[in-house]
């Protein structure tokens, strides 16, 4: 574990833990960040510590978002590195508990549903320091994805709730959750997207492979039901390959789904492979393309607010909004139902969509603001129980 020493770094009544661990998170904790600065810079009393869990380390997936995004380096960095569900989350909880004995601070801010934020939010609570979950509330109803085991526990156990939609709080009521906890804030990923939409810059690899604003689709392919299983995986691939019409297939490639891309042998031929992208090169890809073809969630929230299609590859979804208002749909992991999807698409019938409540830039001063009034109301921290 490595902690670098900085002025916002100490144990104090002010201290908020920024948990960063895994590539989505850089991009929700980086509106956190600059309004918090912005706030200090007014006088402000909060205090941030950035704190890497290093749960992703490939820097193509890490080192280059920080940078891109404008994020300071690390105070701390836990480095857990890679492992099973099980290794990340002791070796996670192990290092963040030792960190909080040695510097306790006065919340936990987790984002997302990574390993790391469950695990973190745990290790606060355990030493009775509150959390705060920004994108808390969301569900797939899918227990089969780690990703909602991960939701699960930590809005369990979880202080404050910092929430997307409207959907992220009907689920925090059903499951009992006072209505003074939640704050329907909006999206920090869309504060991101706006922020550098003017930096969005094209890929190295643009003019060899001959994209064109409209004529190519971004592909994105990582959870298991679709890239464990080679022949599966093989069928999905033809069936893309076929349905774009010869149109350029830009696949950047997920670690996770390499291992089963090597055992495939021949792809269709329009389908171009290219290392993980950047921020501000992958987002690039995204706003010209003609669709996008995904099994991420993410991704539907900045296609929605970018206007471009898209197709996700699941048979549910954590973020309904993304369909009932933007341009999402939910095709499921059956190749043959792509085919029609994209014939729609192509007849110029695909939905416009529209943006969902509060995705206007503005999230990270809303959470900002609600901390500061939690934290700083008469003197002292006000943790409230779960």
């Amino acid at each position: 574990m490595s902690i670098r020493h900085s002025g916002d770094v100490g144990s104090d009544s002010r201290v908020i833990d920024i948990i960063a661990g895994a590539r989505p998170n850089f991009m929700k904790v980086a509106p956190v960040i600059r309004a918090l600065k912005k706030r200090q810079a007014s006088g402000s009393s909060l205090r941030y510590r950035l704190v890497h869990t290093g749960q992703h380390y490939d820097p193509k997936l890490s080192d280059s978002f920080f940078e891109q995004l404008g994020i300071p380096q690390p105070d701390v960095n836990l480095e857990v590195g890679s492992g099973t569900h099980a290794e990340q989350t002791a070796a996670i909880l192990t290092r963040y508990e030792r960190l909080l004995l040695d510097r306790p601070s006065a919340l936990c801010l987790v984002v997302g549903d990574v390993t790391s934020t469950m695990a973190c939010a745990i290790a606060a609570q355990k030493l009775c320091i509150p959390v705060a979950h920004v994108e808390g509330g969301i569900r797939s109803g899918d227990w089969t994805m780690p990703e909602e085991i991960n939701r699960m526990v930590t809005d369990a156990i979880t202080n404050w709730f910092f929430t997307t939609s409207e959907n992220a709080n009907h689920n925090l009521r059903l499951a009992g959750v006072d209505e003074k906890r939640i704050f329907f804030v909006g999206n920090t990923m869309i504060d991101t997207l706006l922020a550098n939409i003017d930096r969005l810059r094209k890929p190295v690899f643009w003019e060899e492979t001959g994209l064109r604003k409209g004529r190519y689709f971004v592909l994105t392919l990582h959870r298991p039901a679709n890239v464990d299983q080679s022949e599966g995986f093989r069928k999905l691939l033809s069936a893309i390959g076929d349905g774009t019409r010869g149109l350029p297939v830009v696949f950047p490639v997920h670690p996770r789904t390499s291992k089963t891309l090597k055992q495939l042998g021949d792809i269709p031929s329009n389908i171009f492979l290219v290392e993980p992208q950047g921020y501000l090169e992958f987002n690039y890809l995204v706003r010209h393309a003609k669709a996008v073809i995904t099994d991420s969630g993410g991704i539907t929230e900045e296609t929605t607010v970018l206007g471009v299609p898209c197709m996700t590859m699941r048979d549910n979804t954590e973020r309904p909004e993304t369909i009932s208002i933007g341009t999402n749909e939910l095709i499921g992991t059956d190749p043959s139902a792509l085919l029609p999807a994209l014939e729609c698409l192509f007849a110029g019938n695909w939905k416009r969509g529209g943006i969902p409540e509060k995705w206007d830039g503005r999230s990270g001063e809303r959470i900002v603001e609600e901390l500061e009034r939690l934290l700083c109301r008469n003197g002292s921290t006000a943790a409230g129980s779960v």
